[in-house]
């Protein structure tokens, strides 16, 4: 199968930059298996659609604030002559940071630009100084392995300093609002960086007409990660790689 297979013209004033105010009211399409008919519906009416002997698998992983902005300590690298422009630039300029995986309490696999100004042994700066990393060395797919230090603790400061990664096609900054609203309602752990978004526009009442109805519903915990990001560099789509997601599918889920 080939990448130029799914080629298609999609208009940007097509794409939403905002979510609409009510999560449920966003269209739904309706396919029928029997006919093959379509029509467009709202989410708000999936309870009644049903059949009552549904199981609903939902994913409950939480979002991190993944994205950090900071700047090089300069430890590593000599800085340029007087009479480069960049001087001034050396140690102020910003340097991003998409945390992708967790290898340990401190220690994340993640997404350093520009990297190639990043080397290992170099420190970032975040804030005012109360989160650094230390680059510990290279991954795959361009990752850097960076050591976080804080005072107060790195989720403490994370929480803080970090800003919400929304999905390439937002061509918007994040907002206050983006950290509930790219959030699902039944979020409850894990380490994403990136939200399930099939289950965004699920609401608590939706979630207990569903239980009225008889609908079971079961739970797994899936990180999302690098792989929603990464675009896709080859032609032949078995030739992409996807990047390692950690997950955790509870007993209860499995029986």
């Amino acid at each position: 199968m080939n990448l130029s297979d799914f080629d298609y013209e999609l208009p940007a004033g097509s794409i939403a930059q905002r979510p609409l105010a009510e999560r449920d009211a966003s269209r739904m399409l309706l396919l029928s298996r029997a006919t093959g008919a379509w029509e467009d519906r709202q989410f708000r009416e999936l309870p009644a659609l049903l059949r009552d002997n549904e199981l609903l698998v939902l994913n409950d992983a939480r979002v991190l604030p993944a994205r950090l902005f900071g700047h090089r300590a300069g430890l590593r690298a000599a800085p340029p002559s007087e009479n480069s422009p960049a001087r001034d630039e050396f140690l102020t300029s910003p340097i991003e940071v998409l945390l992708v995986r967790q290898l340990a309490p401190d220690t994340w696999e993640a997404l350093v630009r520009p990297g190639r100004k990043i080397p290992v042994g170099e420190r970032i700066v975040f804030g005012e100084g109360e989160l650094q990393a230390r680059v510990e060395g290279r991954a795959e797919y361009g990752l850097r392995v960076l050591r976080f230090e804080s005072k107060n603790g790195f989720h403490d400061a994370l929480n803080r300093l970090g800003h919400i990664p929304l999905p390439p096609y937002i061509k918007r900054a994040d907002e206050p609002l983006d950290r509930e609203r790219y959030q699902t309602v039944y979020a409850r752990q894990g380490s994403a960086v990136a939200a399930p978004t099939a289950g965004l526009h699920f609401t608590p009442a939706i979630l207990e007409s569903l239980r009225q109805r008889g609908i079971e519903i079961a739970k797994v915990t899936l990180d999302v990660g690098l792989g929603t990001f990464e675009p896709i560099h080859t032609e032949s789509l078995e030739e992409h790689k996807i990047h390692v997601e950690s997950y955790e599918i509870p007993e209860g889920t499995v029986e």
